[in-house]
């Protein structure tokens, strides 16, 4: 069960909209200390505003210690939420592919790093990676999203195996269409693939929280990814067929 998160202080980051923003309401709901970051300054600080948290605003990369200032001293909880949802083949602009990456990933590192010394010292810490089934499956037309996502879960479930037995608790959320912003820009592949089974923000949100209260690593949002997940692992050849599948169907709507 997880402890209470009354006074905990926790980063949310990519907070401004969407996903970030529906952790953001939920943490700060639950009587947590919730920073709000954004590149968009705007945005975090309306979303700070509505909850009545503080808004740091700047490259979810460079984060940490200034989030650990605006909340006197402590992180107990940071969403790596912040994402780029980068489409394109193999033949992306290598500028393309290093965002992603930076995003995607490299965030994600950076973070640990700074908040890993502190949490292992006094034995507790949570760290959440918002992914997305593309880290755990795949998405059509989007090469560097799907790939760096693959990343980004690795590298949560890496820090997972490494150190749940020092208290640190790490949890991958991985869902399918949600309706935001992100998913109006993946165009005819998301209308395709993710839009008619898309969810609500506050979905992700409460799968989370469901998820922390029985210390689970993995998050779906979309129970039905399991099963895509197992056939991937148990039968690669025939989930890649149908996915192949899928692939012709789009490319045949884009002739």
């Amino acid at each position: 069960m997880v402890e209470t998160l009354q006074d905990k202080g926790v980063v949310v980051t990519g907070a401004g909209g969407g996903i970030g923003a529906a952790l953001a309401r939920r943490f700060a709901s639950a009587g947590a200390r919730v920073v709000v970051n954004d590149l968009d300054a705007a945005k975090a600080e309306a979303v700070a505003d509505e909850i009545s948290a503080v808004a740091v605003p700047g490259d979810a990369s460079t984060i940490v210690p200034a989030a650990r200032e605006a909340l006197s001293g402590t992180i107990d909880v940071y969403c790596a939420n912040a994402g780029l949802g980068s489409g394109g083949s193999q033949a992306a602009p290598e500028e393309v592919w290093a965002s992603a990456w930076d995003v995607n990933v490299m965030a994600h590192v950076r973070a640990a790093h700074e908040l890993l010394p502190e949490w292992l010292e006094r034995g507790s810490g949570r760290f959440v990676s918002t992914v997305s089934a593309a880290g755990l499956l795949t998405m059509i037309g989007a090469a560097p999203y799907s790939v760096t996502k693959h990343g980004a879960y690795a590298f949560a479930e890496w820090l997972s195996l490494t150190y749940r037995h020092r208290g640190i608790s790490v949890h991958a959320i991985c869902p399918q269409g949600v309706r935001t912003d992100m998913l109006a820009a993946t165009g005819s592949a998301g209308d395709l693939v993710l839009t008619p089974t898309a969810i609500e923000p506050g979905d992700v949100a409460d799968a989370l929280f469901a998820g922390m209260a029985e210390d689970r690593f993995l998050i779906l949002p979309h129970p039905e990814v399991a099963e895509y997940y197992r056939i991937r692992a148990a039968e690669p050849d025939k989930w890649l067929t149908g996915m192949n599948h899928i692939q012709q169907k789009w490319e045949a709507t884009e002739r």
